[in-house]
């Protein structure tokens, strides 16, 4: 693919394409800022689809004839083929995707081409264009979502009963099984699936027809082309259809939260992969050596996946800003809505398949995590919950006796279940040696059983469910009990 023209040679051709209206080209400076093939190229496959659904549709109508619908479809294919092929030379006098296709289609048919442009305008063309393109970003990111899906699914399955710590404010909370923890993200990613499912459904309008911003007088089938280009109807309005900008923000918006969620648990890989975790193992593949410590196995990925919530973030910041205040309808503030847009979900896609080999990849240190979840007295609630339940203690009452029985263990330097039966009632004297049945961490996992619990017969159900869904590819949003 050619490199495009240096901005600030060339002006004189500048206003070739645009009308009469001006007697000489813009200042060098003035095509430096204007133009925007230097990114919007990146929607050539977008252009021409739309392009050629408009003059079928122009032809069906009878606008313009069917040798010339015939000569452009024709030749619409021969520029497309030669962008996907390197051959096609993009020209920065031109400005935009949409003046370069149309330029190299004169150059293959003749005057026939200026027939393309017939009841249409830049402003529908490049909503239409944008609006296929961030249309094709959602699929992309559903698909990556399901891949890591079922990523952690794996892992959820291979540990269903593995115990390890639960942590609130990273300190140990209460034990849960590791397949728990990774159905938790299943379940965010599933959100985050929905938001990019629900942002194409209501994107999925056709802009095209708008023309300018109040309409045509030509007598179009705005039908006609919604259909071709697979969208569920035309736009309703036509100052809003190009006016609007909410479909790539939604798509920002949905990318954001999902890297914020790619982000969390990148920075628990990097938490869990240390020497003083030890959780987890990074497999090669993912991870880096010190340019001057032998023994480092840093997990480079994972924290640059944590970083990467920034531009993305950063990119739905700036979009909103170009939109913010606007007036209806379209003003060419809007040019800057693509690179944020296109840095985003590069970004996204490249963050998900990363994080799918992270999570594909990785070990987990079982007997580190059984270790880890017995320490720091995390079978405390289960010993409350018992003396709730056998000993009809209200919880307060309860919490207060496992509070004392806790800092004893703690001043002994042991944990609850090394406490003798004579401790335990000193504390309480209606404590029983079935106390000792719910200390233990795999006791303590067995009895969460409720809906949504740790339990690993829980776990199992719900990997269960999810191996159904995902191979249904049927995602629901809403879930009953």
């Amino acid at each position: 693919m050619s490199t495009p023209a240096d901005p600030l040679a060339t002006s004189a051709t500048a206003n070739a394409m645009w009308g009469g209206r001006f007697a000489s080209g813009p200042d060098a400076i003035m095509t430096a800022i204007n133009a925007s093939i230097g990114f919007d190229r990146r929607l050539y496959a977008q252009d021409i689809a739309g392009s050629r659904a408009h003059v079928a549709m122009l032809a069906g109508t009878g606008i313009v004839s069917r040798s010339d619908a015939e000569a452009i479809g024709e030749g619409l294919l021969t520029v497309l083929s030669e962008i996907e092929a390197g051959r096609f030379e993009f020209r920065t006098d031109l400005e935009d995707i949409h003046l370069n296709v149309e330029s190299r289609l004169k150059d293959l048919i003749g005057p026939a081409a200026g027939r393309l442009h017939t009841a249409r305008s830049r402003n529908d063309q490049v909503a239409v264009d944008f609006r296929l393109w961030v249309r094709d970003q959602c699929d992309a990111a559903i698909t990556g979502l399901q891949a890591l899906m079922r990523a952690f699914l794996a892992q959820a399955a291979a540990g269903a009963d593995w115990v390890m710590p639960g942590f609130t404010h990273l300190q140990t909370a209460q034990p849960v099984t590791w397949g728990h923890h990774m159905l938790a993200y299943v379940e965010m990613l599933n959100r985050d699936l929905g938001r990019f499912r629900d942002a194409r459904a209501r994107m999925n309008e056709c802009p095209l027809g708008a023309a300018a911003l109040a309409g045509t007088s030509f007598p179009i089938d705005r039908a006609m082309t919604a259909a071709a280009l697979g969208f569920d109807r035309p736009t309703a309005n036509s100052l809003d259809s190009v006016s609007d900008r909410d479909f790539a923000l939604e798509f920002l918006a949905a990318s954001s939260i999902c890297a914020m969620h790619l982000s969390r648990f990148a920075e628990e890989l990097v938490i869990w992969s240390s020497a003083q975790f030890r959780f987890v193992r990074l497999s090669d593949r993912w991870t880096t050596g010190s340019s001057i410590m032998p023994q480092k196995k840093n997990p480079d990925a994972a924290e640059l996946l944590r970083a990467k919530l920034g531009r993305i973030l950063g990119a739905t910041v700036a979009l909103f800003t170009v939109m913010k205040g606007l007036a209806l309808t379209y003003s060419k503030d809007m040019q800057e809505d693509k690179e944020q847009v296109f840095d985003a979900a590069d970004t996204l896609m490249l963050a998900l398949a990363a994080m799918t080999g992270m999570v594909g990849d990785m070990t987990a240190n079982r007997d580190v995590l059984a270790a880890s979840a017995a320490s720091g007295f995390s079978t405390a609630t289960d010993l409350a919950d018992w003396l709730v339940r056998a000993l009809n203690l209200p919880f307060r009452e309860a919490h207060h006796v496992t509070g004392r029985l806790v800092a004893l263990a703690e001043a002994k330097g042991c944990d609850l279940p090394d406490l003798s039966i004579a401790e335990m009632t000193a504390e309480h004297p209606g404590i029983t040696q079935e106390v000792y049945s719910v200390l233990g961490v795999q006791n303590s996992v067995n009895s969460r059983t409720s809906y949504g619990g740790t339990a690993p017969i829980r776990v199992a159900e719900q990997v269960a469910r999810w191996h159904t869904l995902l191979a249904d590819a049927a995602l629901p949003q809403e879930r009953q009990p």
